[in-house]
């Protein structure tokens, strides 16, 4: 008797068959985020350009995403410090000062990937000058001129100061005279946006730059977050001169603002800020003749004889300046009359909207210093050297002490005056 023949192997019942069930062999994909060649190549103009757009936009989304929530995170850190934990009505650390810090610790620790490059320096540039500018909603016409005016004698004695005698140190410790006039410079206007239009002109390579940018920056930052206290130990409570101090003694404009902010926060005083801000931004204008000056001064006194290129106008006046002047004006024209603006706006209307922009104001300029500590890699100083590091401070020490020593010449007839 013949043995019987197995039964068919049941194929739809094999334990491996489901493994690959979700496979899609053969079937295209016919659904995904990724775009053919055809699509791209068919878009019409407006398409192309509206896609720039988007592309534009989820580039700079992280950086921007990241340096709002160290803006948050230090405000709601700055409350729960000061009024959960120590049971104060006013913390004494400052959102500013909280936000710059946990920067400090994101970019000195983890680091910060390349996808946030471009929203933070979106944030340094140009969030930073729409605070500025927004700040003038704060002040009218008069009171701009008033500061301004009051101003221009620290601001003439301390760029004065700083250029011969940074040029002098510069030259004493054996610095190139290239980094040294950057230095002295960057010291006496405006920071790195002085620097970075005086080196083309002055041939300065690309090391004396970053050497140069890198030294009023580290010293910059370091006054950012003391200059505010020992302001307030010298100038007691007087918030005009704490603003006038801030405004010469700090290099970069980003530095000033940020200190004038901290000390605003920490001291509730934000006539220190207008005055800090107005004070900056006299001492930006000073490009126009101090650059050109410079680069005279440079090729006469060498042995350069290369054709240098003329800085931009753009370069030499910072355009937030116009419009900080911009917003002042709207803020004179809306409080003339009986009713602001001939009756458009109430008068509870207008202080809203003065509130509102001054409020946008204060977190534009609070992500701008977020992405200040973000873009600060501490380690770069060992790469600086210690000769660009002794003019730094030296420019730092000279400006601070000469803007301290007029404003208290000047002390009586500037709280007269304000």
């Amino acid at each position: 008797m013949s043995a019987p023949s197995p039964a068919p192997l049941d194929i739809y019942n094999h334990p491996e068959l489901w493994r690959w069930a979700g496979g899609m062999e053969g079937i295209p994909e016919w659904m995904g985020p990724s775009e053919t060649i055809d699509e791209r190549a068919g878009r019409a103009p407006w398409q192309a350009r509206g896609n720039e757009l988007f592309a534009m936009l989820g580039a700079l989304l992280p950086g921007l995403a990241i340096a709002l929530g160290l803006a948050i995170v230090g405000r709601a850190g700055s409350q729960l410090i000061g009024v959960e934990w120590f049971g104060v009505e006013r913390s004494p650390i400052s959102p500013i000062l909280l936000a710059i810090v946990l920067g400090l610790a994101v970019r000195n620790t983890v680091g910060l990937p390349s996808v946030y490059e471009a929203g933070v320096q979106i944030c340094l540039k140009r969030i930073l000058r729409v605070g500025v500018v927004l700040l003038g909603i704060r002040l009218s016409l008069g009171a701009v001129g008033s500061i301004g005016l009051f101003a221009l004698p620290i601001v003439i004695g301390c760029i004065t100061s700083a250029l011969l005698l940074v040029t002098w140190i510069s030259r004493a410790v054996g610095l190139p005279r290239r980094l040294g006039t950057l230095i002295a410079v960057g010291t006496a206007i405006c920071g790195n946006t002085a620097i970075v239009a005086t080196a083309p002109v002055i041939d300065a390579n690309e090391d004396e730059t970053s050497y140069a940018v890198g030294t009023i920056t580290v010293f910059g930052l370091i006054a950012l977050v003391t200059y505010p206290f020992i302001a307030h130990s010298i100038f007691g409570r007087n918030p005009d001169l704490v603003g006038f101090f801030l405004g010469t003694a700090i290099h970069d404009t980003a530095q000033v603002v940020g200190a004038g902010l901290l000390y605003a926060q920490q001291y509730a005083a934000p006539e220190a800020l207008d005055t800090a801000t107005v004070t900056k931004l006299v001492r930006n204008l000073f490009m126009v003749a101090v650059i050109p000056l410079m680069t005279i001064l440079y090729h006469r006194s060498g042995s350069e004889q290369n054709a240098a290129r003329k800085p931009k106008l753009n370069q030499m006046i910072p355009l937030f300046v116009f419009g900080f002047v911009a917003m002042a004006l709207l803020r004179t024209i809306g409080d003339l009359g009986d009713a602001p603006f001939a009756g458009l706006l109430t008068d509870a209307q207008w202080k809203s909207s003065i509130a509102f922009i001054t409020t946008l104001s204060s977190w534009c300029l609070t992500m701008a210093m977020a992405s200040v500590g973000l873009g600060t890699n501490l380690k770069r100083l060992r790469s600086l050297g210690l000769k660009p590091l002794a003019a730094g401070l030296a420019a730092a020490l000279i400006v601070g002490g000469v803007s301290a020593g007029l404003i208290h010449l000047l002390a009586s007839r500037l709280t007269e005056a304000l």
